[in-house]
């Protein structure tokens, strides 16, 4: 027996009792058809599995249906992967969608905004998503002003990112995060319950100790447990290696699984091995330490990025910015180890 032949758009029309142009208008143009009859004809498509042959949709429509992305430059460490992970489900979900994900480098926001303005006057990409935004962020000014459909991975870290957001966005809520992870330490540890972060300043950073700072009651407690570290294994470890040597601590959260291996290291070498140490990424490394830590869930911001880029016909599109439903935040999950 020879292989079942695809479904094609005749095959929808005459199940569902319409034309093939209806059909092609339920795809392209819905806001056209009656509700009743595009649910048939929706109808028609789920029980026959079809799928609309994407290159042929690219011609009809003169557009690539391509979403561009900014490959990060290796640069070795732990907490690369998560990004890694996002790209990887976004490309997973947007081939779902009819879509494809296309991987551009660049060094720098002038480098990569020149990219992005090759590959959009070259019909490449009709869309970006852009990742690592920070205040001030260049690459969000120049897609807004030329009308590029664009979501960014990260708030755009202004006054009010949520109340009056500056463009799309998706984020991982940060303070949740910690939070969870401070009570956690506090009900099973100890109230002494320290905080690993990255010099003040960086957006995520910021976000991830406010979540510690938030949860710890005793603002003295917390002045004198905030420990600060460059997102370096050999630098943490030092400085959570003098801070042992000070200060009795019941638990340890850090903005990163970088920085908690460091202090891991650091424990250990001080002959306390079972400080309960708290990362944030859940990373393949802490998870081989055995190392409670914190879990992005990037698959879930991958949909969030998609469900803003994309219309209701499965168009890239801009979004307009609206309070309430120009941001997706997701809240990540503690691991416990």
């Amino acid at each position: 027996m020879g292989p079942q032949r695809s479904a094609t758009i005749d095959d929808v029309a005459r199940s569902a009792g319409v034309s093939r142009q209806t059909v092609s208008n339920v795809l392209n143009t819905p806001s056209i058809v009656r509700e009743t009859t595009r649910q048939r004809v929706q109808d028609a498509i789920d029980r026959l599995g079809y799928a609309p042959h994407a290159s042929a949709r690219r011609l009809r429509t003169r557009r690539s249906s391509t979403i561009g992305i900014h490959l990060d430059p290796y640069a070795g460490g732990i907490s690369g992967v998560v990004l890694d992970r996002f790209v990887h489900a976004l490309t997973e979900r947007a081939g779902e969608r009819g879509l494809r994900v296309m991987l551009y480098a660049a060094r720098s926001p002038e480098e990569e905004i020149r990219r992005m303005t090759d590959l959009r006057d070259g019909g490449e990409i009709d869309g970006v998503v852009i990742t690592g935004t920070f205040h001030g962020d260049p690459r969000t000014g120049w897609l807004v002003e030329r009308g590029i459909p664009f979501v960014s991975f990260g708030r755009p870290w202004g006054l009010d990112d949520v109340a009056d957001p500056a463009h799309p966005w998706v984020d991982v809520d940060g303070a949740a995060g910690t939070a969870a992870a401070t009570r956690h330490a506090m009900e099973t540890a100890g109230p002494r319950v320290a905080f690993l972060g990255w010099p003040s300043g960086s957006g995520t950073g910021d976000d991830r100790e406010r979540g510690w700072r938030d949860t710890v009651a005793d603002a003295a407690a917390r002045d004198g447990l905030r420990l600060v570290s460059e997102e370096s294994v050999a630098l943490a470890r030092d400085i959570v290696g003098d801070a042992l040597a000070r200060h009795d601590l019941d638990a340890l959260v850090c903005a990163s699984d970088s920085l908690a291996i460091g202090a891991h290291l650091a424990a250990v070498a001080a002959g306390c091995p079972r400080l309960p140490i708290i990362g944030f990424d859940n990373t393949p490394a802490a998870e081989a330490l055995g190392l409670s830590s914190v879990e992005q869930l990037p698959e879930r911001v991958a949909t969030g990025v998609l469900d803003l880029l994309v219309d209701s016909a499965g168009a890239i599109a801009v979004r307009e910015v609206t309070p309430g439903t120009a941001h997706v935040l997701v809240e990540p999950k503690l691991v416990v180890r």
